[in-house]
């Protein structure tokens, strides 16, 4: 939040106060603009905190969001291939104009436990309007029976498989869980799933 960044921001001094609050303000219109799906005007704002207050501390909590920006309108992988299937293989082709929904997760990641059963329901609800997968790449404690076992027990349906990290890399994917949507090729979105919702999916469609 703002007050967080100013807070975290108070101790170095007036001067650095007040560019601290300042960087403030642009971070918390960034966060809005990507909400709102304004990424042009997002990049804009992120630019001028690049800019004018790279040593703040709302630029390196900004650094998160830049790394997904950076992807947006960038071409999606030339083809999609992955090392396993835990549910039944999908064909998944990024050169649709149909909207893919790429989900990245962990079983040992708390957050990623509580987002890839929620996102049951957008499958449920979107089911053949878009091409869903949701990918991981079986790293730390995971083990592939860990997933299948955790699939299973939370009704997991939608198109889930391993990756060996190229995807993940080609997405910017730092942190997760972390999602991303293509369109005709292009990739049209980066966030964090939890940030997506029914009115920006229509407005792929």
């Amino acid at each position: 939040t703002v007050e967080e960044v100013k807070k975290a921001g108070a101790k170095a001094g007036p001067a650095d106060e007040r560019a601290e609050k300042a960087a403030a303000s642009l971070y918390e219109g960034i966060g809005k603009a990507v909400r709102d799906g304004k990424i042009d005007d997002a990049k804009k704002k992120l630019k001028e905190l690049k800019a004018k207050y790279s040593n703040t501390t709302a630029y390196r909590r900004a650094r998160k969001i830049e790394k997904e920006l950076e992807v947006i309108g960038k071409p999606s992988p030339k083809a999609f291939e992955v090392e396993k299937w835990f549910t039944t293989e999908s064909a998944i082709d990024f050169n649709s104009d149909t909207p893919t929904l790429l989900v990245f997760w962990e079983i040992w990641c708390p957050h990623c436990r509580r987002e890839v059963p929620e996102l049951q329901k957008t499958w449920d609800t979107y089911k053949g309007k878009i091409q869903m997968v949701g990918l991981t790449k079986i790293s730390r404690s995971a083990t592939e029976e860990k997933v299948t076992e955790f699939i299973k027990d939370n009704k997991v349906t939608y198109p889930t498989a391993k990756e060996n990290g190229d995807i993940s890399k080609h997405f910017n994917v730092s942190g997760i869980p972390a999602a991303a949507v293509v369109k005709g090729g292009k990739i049209v979105w980066r966030g964090h799933p939890g940030r997506l919702n029914d009115s920006m999916i229509d407005g792929w469609l």
